[in-house]
């Protein structure tokens, strides 16, 4: 089992459009069983996509619903409904925030082989499908949120990011040591 760490705002990856699968390959299939066990080696966890583990490809695991899954090369084909509630992000710890999402989701792509997948998925999956796609886009959450959520969610995750006091920062750590 090989749990990855998670990469967290401010690290470059999260930010740039994954790169698309043309390989098929034992390269992949490594990637894939790498993202299932990171997505199952801790309990709450409901995605992670490749850029989360550093690797710029257009891949990821899910875990929802009592479904458990991988995507590669996924995109959205269909949305409806709409369901609200608290979201957060491996890459963002510790914050969450209302995030409006579609209640029921419709992803196709194509499974560590080649084979195509279609998912569907509503409530908790259908979340977690438009979150890990977002990723492979460069978008975090909380660039999906608007209003007076928007200005609270950004106001917090730059006080909570600052360099020198996000994640992993040693304490008394000062910008640049």
């Amino acid at each position: 089992m090989t749990i990855r760490p998670i990469r967290v705002l401010g690290d470059p990856v999260l930010r740039t459009p994954a790169e698309t699968v043309t390989s098929f390959d034992a390269e992949l299939r490594a990637l894939v069983r790498d993202l299932l066990d990171t997505l199952t080696g801790e309990p709450g966890r409901a995605g992670v996509a490749a850029p989360q583990i550093g690797i710029a490809a257009r891949v990821f695991s899910y875990g929802a619903n009592k479904t458990l899954g991988h995507l590669v090369n996924p995109r959205i084909t269909a949305r409806s409904g709409l369901q609200d509630g608290d979201e957060g992000c491996l890459s963002i710890p510790g914050l969450a925030f209302p995030t409006p999402r579609a209640m029921r989701v419709t992803a196709e792509g194509f499974d560590e082989h080649g084979e195509p997948v279609t998912v569907t998925g509503t409530g908790l999956l259908a979340r977690a499908l438009q979150h890990e796609t977002d990723h492979l886009d460069g978008v975090l959450y909380v660039d999906t949120l608007t209003g007076d959520a928007r200005r609270q969610a950004l106001r917090v995750v730059r006080a909570a990011f600052r360099p020198g006091t996000g994640p992993g920062t040693p304490p008394g750590a000062r910008p640049g040591s």
